[in-house]
């Protein structure tokens, strides 16, 4: 069974899903890929996975780095997760670049992997923010493209930058 419930940022309204497992998703309105994979059946609860989401986004937003996590659950190919794990080490207020995420993963696998293709698994991240796709930038550190859009990547990296922690 999935759940859903809504959210209100400053930045817009963001849809949260979860299962049983944890949270499946988190899209803001609009958004490319918005509700990708959520099944048209999904019952609005706030279970506890949406709960603790919705409370590590309100100390997100607030301007303090968030000291526990949510649960979740990936949901996407073997590949995908692996990237999806690797943008959950991004340091806060920190960045990394698709091609060094792409380094990372063609030594763990000892085969050669483009930039591109670390950036087609980031862009369908189904949990932004918690799992930080944002934090992904150009080689050159310019801000590249973000599902949610670019002015909220650099919203959401400037509030990082000039946190409370």
């Amino acid at each position: 069974m999935k759940y859903i419930s809504y959210y209100s940022s400053p930045l817009g309204e963001i849809l949260l899903a979860a299962d049983e497992i944890g949270l499946t998703g988190l899209w803001f309105e609009n958004q490319k890929f918005y509700g990708c994979g959520l099944e048209k059946l999904a019952v609005q609860k706030e279970t506890e996975s949406i709960k603790k989401a919705k409370q590590w986004l309100d100390e997100y937003f607030s301007g303090i780095e968030p000291d526990f996590s949510v649960p979740l659950h990936f949901i996407g190919t073997d590949f995908q997760i692996e990237v999806w794990n690797i943008l959950c080490k991004i340091p806060y207020g920190k960045t990394n670049s698709y091609g060094e995420i792409a380094r990372i993963i063609s030594r763990k696998r000892e085969a050669s992997l483009s930039p591109q293709a670390v950036g087609s698994a980031v862009a369908r991240n189904k949990i932004s923010i918690i799992v930080p796709c944002h934090r992904v930038v150009g080689t050159d550190g310019s801000l590249k493209g973000y599902a949610g859009r670019l002015d909220r990547k650099s919203y959401l990296l400037e509030l990082e930058k000039n946190s409370c922690r």
